[in-house]
């Protein structure tokens, strides 16, 4: 048997064991909870589940704190490893339940946490599944991070603030275009903080949003971008510096 019909079984072993390590984790939560009826424990499509499940919990989280953030950052944990959507109602669900400080150190810690384990996960066996999703936007990142090498954390930063690629194809390509893990983890650390103070404060005052789109008003989308630029604006400065040094030298040769 050829190593292409091997690697499928690999994949899907080694997914299935990350997997499982969540589930387990996840079950030692719930068996150390009291009895009740938990049919309320699910994953929240739109606000109004988000709400209901808002009220459930924080029944639970005074007396039982640890298990509800063990819980918590499991489920966060799983969705960023495994690119499933609805991350923003975990950030919401912090703040609602843990308040501005603690939910936002909350959720950085387990953004941070899910995306370093997309990293590895993907650097084992994620190749295929970029090239085959996202070939031009894996060229144009390949390119960007090739250029801005020297530079590479303010430009990762720039990613992480602001809207330009997805979180999701960050977390997926950066080991496969060779971004060293403590850069991409730094940049995720910091970069993260904007985008989740302004949902954690969103999520405090939960019973008043009406929509997603309340989240992001045009002077929250204005500070996320002015934070983007401040942050690219060294590299592209080194970029000039390295361009008028080159041209120096070709003119002093000549």
């Amino acid at each position: 048997m050829g190593r292409e019909e091997r690697f499928p079984v690999w994949e899907a072993a080694l997914g299935a064991g990350v997997a499982a390590a969540f589930a387990t984790g996840l079950v030692g939560v719930y068996l150390s909870m009291p009895d009740s009826d938990y049919s309320f424990l699910k994953l929240p499509r739109n606000l109004e589940e988000l709400q209901i499940l808002t009220g459930h919990l924080e029944n639970y989280t005074s007396d039982y704190t640890i298990q509800v953030l063990v819980g918590y950052c499991s489920v966060y944990i799983f969705m960023q490893t495994f690119m499933i959507p609805g991350t923003i109602f975990m950030s919401l669900l912090a703040g609602a339940l843990f308040g501005q400080l603690r939910g936002l150190a909350l959720v950085v810690f387990a953004a941070s946490a899910g995306a370093s384990s997309c990293f590895f996960l993907s650097k084992l066996i994620g190749k295929p599944l970029v090239f085959s999703l996202w070939p031009d936007k894996l060229m144009f990142f390949q390119k960007q991070v090739a250029k801005r090498r020297e530079r590479l954390l303010n430009y990762m930063l720039f990613l992480r603030v602001t809207p330009t690629l997805p979180n999701t194809f960050i977390n997926l390509a950066s080991p496969i275009v060779d971004v060293p893990y403590h850069i991409f983890l730094l940049a995720t650390l910091i970069g993260l903080i904007p985008a989740a103070y302004v949902t954690v404060r969103a999520g405090i005052a939960l019973g008043e949003l009406t929509s997603l789109s309340d989240l992001y008003d045009t002077q929250s989308i204005a500070l996320l971008f002015l934070i983007g630029v401040v942050s690219v604006t060294p590299a592209l400065l080194g970029k000039d510096e390295a361009q008028e040094k080159t041209q120096e030298i070709t003119v002093a040769a000549s």
